[in-house]
């Protein structure tokens, strides 16, 4: 993700534009648009390149489209659409869970456009950006703990649906998950189980069968503990819950 401020200006030349044009789409698509896309977006494109809308408008009216509707909104839970607005127009991660909880209220209040304009039209965009310069990967000269440094850091060299589009990074990172398939699962779900142990018989060798039902085998204590140390670890439990039992 770029994080090296591109702005323009009202007398900023065409290269100027079309190179603003090509960070706006990487901030805000983490790519480029495909032929299809550009399509959709060529009435658009148009109007930003001859100086007839800014960036804010740009950005606005890009959130808006069936385009990043289609790769961010419909395919995601409302909390991985609010960490991912973040990202694309504010240019960070989430705080915490307060804001997560904030942010998502206004999604569910005004629906995806709404968010979009309620983050564009914000006092921290206004100061962190203006009206020129498009939205970029910012990083704080202070975070407020070192797990929101780390996950400012995972967000920002995550790709789109490199891991989901259901867990935000604020909630996997915390529980500990690995989202790095697209699927987030516990590393404990991967460990293999032990199978429960059968019954006694199908583990404890004869004569230690024979032994525990009292028939008269004359063991000494030296040939015990040799078939003891021969026992499997199954095979020790086994004959641990039958001389409990």
């Amino acid at each position: 993700m770029q994080n090296t401020p591109i702005s323009i200006h009202p007398h900023s030349s065409q290269t100027e534009r079309e190179a603003a044009l090509r960070q706006v789409y990487q901030q805000v698509l983490e790519r480029q648009p495909y032929s299809y896309e550009r399509r959709i977006l060529g009435r658009l494109e148009k109007d930003f390149l001859a100086n007839r809308i800014g960036v804010r408008r740009f950005l606005r009216e890009l959130g808006q489209s069936e385009v990043y509707l289609n790769t961010f909104y419909f395919n995601t839970s409302n909390y991985k659409f609010v960490e991912r607005c973040l990202k694309h127009f504010l240019g960070r991660a989430l705080l915490n869970h307060e804001e997560m909880q904030h942010y998502g209220n206004v999604l569910a209040r005004q629906g995806a456009t709404g968010l979009i304009t309620t983050l564009l039209d914000s006092e921290e965009y206004r100061k962190a950006f203006g009206c020129f310069t498009v939205p970029y990967a910012r990083s704080q000269s202070c975070y407020e703990s070192p797990k929101a440094y780390l996950e400012a850091h995972l967000l920002n060299k995550e790709h789109a649906g490199r891991r989901g589009h259901a867990v935000p990074t604020l909630i996997w990172h915390e529980l500990g998950l690995n989202c790095d398939t697209g699927v987030c699962r516990h590393p404990e779900a991967d460990e293999a189980l032990e199978p429960p142990l059968p019954g006694i018989a199908d583990h404890l060798p004869d004569y230690f069968l024979a032994l525990l039902k009292g028939n008269n085998q004359e063991l000494d204590t030296a040939t015990v503990r040799e078939l003891v140390a021969s026992l499997s670890p199954q095979q020790r439990q086994a004959l641990q819950r039958a001389i409990r039992a």
